[in-house]
């Protein structure tokens, strides 16, 4: 969950890692840090953002060319100067970057102290620097050979870059469970735990795999060796990022920007994968193990947070359109029991970055049980998407607020094409629904954009809203999922506590909280649960609850008896989560901004979740 930037070449190296880290901070910003090698290591550290390490760093030009670069996520130790990375060996050659965790770093760091070593950090890292200074020392090892030697005794996740003051033009780095990308230029490398950082300097990168070192050192070819020692052939793919893509191009907020994206990331999605005029769908993916996939007994969805939210309407679709029975489990709990998995099962891994530890954990034992794996990612070249047997890319394009938002309505689209695939090939669904759905599904961008219009009502709103301290969330069938995912936007960027639910779950519960201060969103559409849905406002209504209603254009009745509402075009029942979500989206991002709040980096929170 931390960022990871290193730069060897022959510009000033201070500038390139504070970019890097500017872009890599949605990954972790409770402390960040750079090491610079000019003949003898200088560390700069500063809890808080990349602006207060800037502000730390001396006025005078910092001429080294070879650096590493970290902003953190703390796991190990509270965040502090201190524990901010990088971390330097005790004899003070090495300098350290590291996201992950060292699990038997215990063990590891009491037999150092009984050798000599004193530490000054509570992390994991520190001790992981120690020990490769300990290998080099006694071994009079090269920096790569010591770095091997160490993680063949290390346990757990991590991606790390290392340098050594008296290996000065060296950057060697490794990974395994967490990402590490290479940037190769014609006179510099780049490491970084994602491509962002590189993007503007050279478009040739390699991802690392799990157990793999690289070296790269001025003036050569970079090498990539296994644990094993065994030397890998380069894989060197060309980057297609737009740099344009990861600038807030004009917006305030990098979340408002990636909602407003929605329409044209929906149709990307779609692109190439379904036409209406012809009536076709197509994911390249599906067609690859196509009689397996169109035969199996049952689909598990595996996923965390957003992703779960759209696993559950995903499972709606699949058992709507091609009658699978599908189970949704938070992969997190999947990975730590005994589940029933077997051969006859698909196993749906759905991550944004593609990085998710639990997710990517559950990828490997459905692997391990004979299940074929199918990664719905959305960041190329990811380890879930080289983990799976087969997949789909997202193509939503770089998603850098924390709060996920075209993310999810990405993956609920694609899980809409692969529903009606399978229904179509499992003669599901008659050709007049089939083609119905397809053209519907197709309209989706352009009524997506109607319901952006509606920014100043929906901005108004949230103005009315914004000092609720709790509020309810409500949906039925299809927009049930939706309910959960306004709620956790809510949560996630604005800080007030929030619940999803069923609607008819109310009466079971939730309704003893409903009085004049709370607010309850209700996800009030024109489908087959519409009568009960208007039930359940007169039943908020009676005990004066304030509603906020998400309707269907032209709805009356709703109209009469919301507090305020927000209208989206009519749609097919099973793809009304598309436009629903939006307002919602919007709503938890305008409560946050009049709140103070960071909407882009909240508080406690990263991007990446590659550590449990």
């Amino acid at each position: 969950m931390c960022g990871i930037v290193a730069y060897s070449g022959k510009k000033a190296a201070c500038p390139i890692l504070i970019e890097g880290l500017k872009r890599l901070e949605y990954r972790g910003y409770d402390s960040s840090g750079v090491s610079l090698l000019n003949g003898s290591l200088q560390t700069f550290k500063k809890k808080g953002k990349v602006k207060d390490l800037e502000n730390i760093l001396p006025k005078e030009e910092l001429t080294a060319t070879l650096g590493i670069g970290h902003t953190r996520w703390a796991t190990h130790g509270e965040p502090n100067d201190v524990n901010a990375h990088p971390h330097l060996s005790g004899n003070g050659r090495l300098a350290l970057v590291h996201n992950g965790i060292i699990e038997n770093y215990a063990s590891i760091k009491e037999a150092l102290i009984k050798r000599g070593h004193t530490f000054s950090s509570e992390t994991d890292t520190e001790v992981l620097v120690h020990y490769i200074e300990e290998l080099q020392s006694e071994g009079k090892l090269a920096l790569e050979e010591a770095v091997r030697q160490a993680l063949l005794h290390v346990e757990g996740a991590y991606a790390i870059v290392v340098i050594d003051s008296q290996e000065p033009n060296k950057l060697v780095g490794a990974k395994k469970q967490s990402p590490l990308v290479v940037g190769i230029a014609e006179d510099s490398f780049y490491f970084a735990s994602d491509a962002t950082p590189i993007i503007s300097h050279t478009n040739k990168v390699v991802y690392l795999k799990d157990g793999e070192i690289a070296v790269a050192e001025l003036g050569k070819e970079l090498v990539i060796r296994q644990l094993s020692n065994i030397e890998q052939k380069l894989d060197v793919q060309e980057l297609s990022l737009d740099i344009q893509q990861i600038e807030k191009g004009g917006y305030e907020h990098y979340m408002l920007k990636e909602i407003d994206e929605q329409p044209k990331t929906i149709a990307d999605g779609m692109r190439g994968r379904l036409n209406g005029k012809e009536g076709w769908t197509r994911l390249d993916g599906l067609e690859e193990y196509s009689n397996r996939i169109s035969s199996v007994k049952r689909i598990i969805i595996a996923a965390c947070g957003t992703s779960w939210h759209s696993g559950l309407i995903g499972e709606y679709l699949i058992e709507e359109f091609a009658r699978i029975p599908v189970e949704v489990e938070y992969a997190s709990e999947l990975r730590y029991r005994n589940p029933i998995i077997g051969k006859d099962d698909l196993v749906i891994a759905i991550s944004q970055s593609g990085e998710t530890a639990d997710t990517l954990a559950a990828v490997n034992l459905a692997k391990e049980k004979g299940a074929l794996v199918y990664g719905l990612v959305n960041a190329v070249g990811s380890t879930i998407a080289r983990a799976s047997h087969c997949g789909s890319y997202l193509h939503a394009g770089p998603e850098i607020g924390v709060a996920s938002t075209k993310a999810f309505t990405s993956q609920v689209t694609l899980l809409a094409i692969m529903a009606l695939n399978l229904g179509m090939k499992r003669g599901t669904l008659s050709n007049t629904t089939y083609h119905r759905l397809i053209s519907a599904l197709e309209q989706i961008p352009s009524q997506l954009s109607k319901v952006l219009e509606q920014k100043e009502q929906i901005k108004y709103i949230a103005g009315e809203i914004k000092s609720a301290t709790n509020a309810l969330y409500l949906g039925r069938g299809f927009n049930f999922p939706v309910a959960l995912e306004g709620a956790l936007k809510l949560k996630e960027i604005s800080y007030i506590h929030a619940e999803g639910y069923p609607a008819a779950e109310m009466k079971h519960g939730p309704i003893a909280l409903i009085d004049i201060y709370m607010p309850v969103f209700v996800i009030a559409t024109k489908g087959g649960s519409y009568d009960k849905i208007v039930s359940n406002i007169q039943e908020v209504k009676a005990r004066k609850g304030k509603i906020i209603a998400i309707i269907t254009e032209g709805d009356e009745t709703i109209k009469d008896l919301a507090d305020y509402y927000i209208e989206i075009p009519l749609t097919e029942e099973a793809l009304t989560p598309l436009l629903s979500v939006v307002p919602l989206q919007l709503l938890s991002y305008y409560i946050a901004v009049m709140r103070g709040c960071n909407v882009d980096q909240p508080r406690n929170l990263a991007k990446s979740v590659t550590v449990e």
